[in-house]
């Protein structure tokens, strides 16, 4: 048996320190060093988790950003000893004191957080947001967004989200509702819309084409823009949802949605051909910014804002379409029986061509509405052909939407055709159909309806104005030109000619003096076309036989050209439109 010397237990072991000494140990430092520089910042009294911060000076003005980076750093550190000592100890004293002090940081980081989202408002604007964004400028609010940002992840990483989270929210949806009423928000009911008249509701359509186009293309794009650089890649504790989307759908989602209460409401209103054009503006808004609609609500928790884009497109399509049929209707019905006097153009092609020009200025519109059960209206192939109409806009070519426009002129032009018939006068009737064909073609030529319908649709109708006038000259002018006497007429036999030509011209003249041709240019080619036909012929004549020679030589060349210089000019009369 070995005995131990004594000396062996005289010097007893050196005791392990316990681990939450250690980790008291650890954190009492961080603790005081994250104490000493949040003191700078914030008042002693305000270590009392109960008391409300207030700061001795901005953290994160523009001469402080640098310790406001440093005062983010220690709460970093502080929150990793706090994560660390709870694990470790958590009944320790120190981690109390340690969460009383990250408790009395975030408070004041909290009040941080609100006044640069306050002072900074003017560069947090959405519209200034989503404007600088389109330009490529971002020196302007980029401090303001990367302090907000570096205070939100401390914020949520330190298990404070919902605080920073609350503060964004009330403020940002402040904002949007202000930006919203002060662009003249206001909701109505269909029974109040009913009860508008016409140009109140058209200034109520306006305010709301302006309104949406602004809320769509900027206000709810630079709030995304925003909610996205601040809570970038932060997700929600609660959800597998981001927070940057939780906290855009709260401030936008139901202001989106009242915005398309408007254009359902219209769509209720009882529906007048006048009102074609308002629910065209408001169509036509919605389609050109569902790309910005599908963009910036493009979350599966905001699909109700794009359901409810379509929706409204696809009412507003069908409330437009009926308009339409009613509009051709309407054509149909018209049942003035007066012919208009002189055979000028008549109000119903002048109403029918300005309605159609104003419906052309909507082609992107009415190509969206206007689908392919449209396109089997049986239009004649020499008025208006379907696949080769249009070659400078070949999208245009045969689409339903140009065919539904070519087919309401053809419903017109079947209309003044049968008015034609109105009058006794064949030549009349030729001079009515060539003024009112004429009128429409240059509607067509000086309007968006050229490239709607195309330059073979314009040939094809000046082709026939030509024909008209040919039937109209041959009928109403055949007698003067073929008794106008030439150089060649036989001295026994210039009486007898000039007799039979003075009573033509006499008789044509006082006939045709009351008819009119109201546009200038068509008017100078018939008169053209007239002289032409007489002039050379007679002017040979006068020099063979001038006034003196004969008693009954009445006209001078110059004479003639003065009377013809004077037709066509007419009464200018007209006859009311009558419609159902």
């Amino acid at each position: 048996m070995v005995l131990l010397k004594p000396s062996a237990f005289s010097k007893s072991p050196k005791p392990r320190p316990q681990q939450g000494g250690v980790s008291d140990s650890l954190i009492g430092d961080t603790v005081e060093e994250a104490d000493a520089f949040i003191s700078q910042w914030v008042s002693p009294h305000l270590h009392d988790s109960s008391s409300t911060s207030c700061s001795l000076s901005s953290l994160f003005s523009a001469e402080n950003r640098g310790e406001g980076r440093r005062f983010l750093d220690v709460l970093a550190k502080l929150h990793y000893a706090i994560q660390s000592a709870g694990l470790v100890n958590p009944d320790s004293a120190k981690l109390s004191q340690a969460r009383d002090l990250m408790q009395t940081a975030m408070k004041y980081l909290e009040k941080e957080f609100y006044r640069v989202l306050k002072s900074n408002r003017r560069f947090l604007n959405p519209e200034f947001i989503s404007n600088e964004k389109a330009e490529g400028d971002a020196d302007a609010d980029s401090d303001a967004i990367e302090d907000l940002k570096m205070i939100a992840n401390c914020m949520i990483s330190s298990g404070y989200e919902k605080d920073c989270v609350k503060i964004y929210k009330k403020l940002r949806k402040k904002i949007i509702l202000e930006a919203l009423s002060n662009l003249g928000f206001e909701k109505l009911t269909s029974a109040q819309m009913q009860k508008l008249e016409c140009e109140i509701l058209e200034k109520k359509i306006k305010g709301w084409v302006r309104l949406a186009r602004v809320a769509f293309v900027t206000l709810f794009k630079g709030e995304r823009i925003l909610c996205d650089r601040i809570f970038f890649s932060s997700s929600s504790s609660s959800s597998s949802v981001s927070l940057a989307e939780s906290t855009f759908v709260e401030i936008t989602l139901q202001s989106a949605l009242k915005l398309f209460v408007f254009p359902i409401t219209i769509v209720k209103c009882r529906k007048t051909v006048e009102k074609i054009f308002p629910t065209l503006d408001v169509y036509q808004t919605i389609l050109h910014v569902i790309p910005n609609i599908d963009q910036i609500f493009s979350y599966d928790s905001t699909a109700s804002v794009r359901s409810q884009a379509a929706e409204s497109l696809e009412k507003l399509g069908e409330s437009v379409n009926a308009m339409m049929i009613e509009f051709q209707s309407s054509i149909t019905k018209e049942s003035s029986k007066s012919p208009i006097p002189g055979g000028g153009v008549h109000q119903l092609t002048r109403y029918v061509m300005n309605f159609i020009v104003f419906l052309a200025d909507y082609s992107d519109s009415l190509a969206a509405i206007i689908k392919d059960k449209e396109s089997s209206l049986p239009l004649p192939e020499d008025y208006y052909n379907n696949k080769n109409n249009n070659e400078e806009n070949p999208e245009n070519a045969g689409s339903p939407m140009a065919a539904r426009l070519a087919w309401l002129i053809l419903v017109l032009l079947c209309k003044i055709d049968a008015k034609s018939r109105l009058y006794s006068d064949a030549a009349l009737s030729y001079l009515f159909l060539a003024n009112n064909l004429h009128y429409v073609i240059t509607k067509v030529r000086t309007s968006n309806l050229k490239e709607v319908l195309g330059d073979d649709w314009v040939a094809k109708q000046e082709v026939k104005v030509t024909q008209y006038l040919e039937k109209y000259e041959k009928m109403a002018w055949g007698d003067v030109v073929v008794s106008v006497p030439g150089d060649s007429t036989e001295a026994e036999k210039a009486d007898e000619a000039l007799k039979r030509f003075n009573e033509a011209f006499e008789e044509a003249y006082k006939k045709h003096k009351t008819w009119v041709v109201p546009d200038p240019k068509l008017r100078d080619e018939i008169k053209a076309s007239i002289a032409g036909k007489i002039m050379a012929g007679y002017t040979g004549f006068y020099k063979k036989y001038p006034v003196g020679s004969s008693k009954i030589v009445r006209f001078t060349p110059e004479d003639l050209n003065s009377y013809i210089s004077d037709l066509y000019i007419g009464l200018r009369g007209s006859v009311p439109v009558s419609t159902n």
